[in-house]
């Protein structure tokens, strides 16, 4: 299944809390069929059959498919100079 470090749980609860404004928002990743590119966004609540991972009240959603290709995957996240978030995918070492 797929974790999260602190830094990304630290900044998708920031992202759904200012986005969203509930506890039940979270980011919602899918994967379109077969591409290896992957869509994020932020929404209100899960879809019925969202895979979800929680951690520090951060709520990531993931669809079927991309919860089945990030399976082993850990996410992380940073802020850019521009205080952009840019999130990546690791292997656990």
């Amino acid at each position: 299944m797929l974790t999260m470090t602190e830094t990304a749980s630290t900044l998708v609860r920031t992202i759904t809390d200012q986005s969203v404004g509930t506890t039940e928002g979270g980011l919602r990743i899918s994967q379109a069929d077969s591409t290896t590119d992957f869509a994020v966004d932020v929404v209100p609540a899960p879809e019925a059959a969202d895979q979800i991972v929680e951690r520090e009240g951060a709520r990531v959603f993931l669809e079927e498919q991309a919860a089945t290709a990030l399976a082993d995957r850990i996410l992380d996240a940073q802020l850019d100079e521009n205080n952009a978030v840019r999130f990546s995918l690791a292997l656990p070492a």
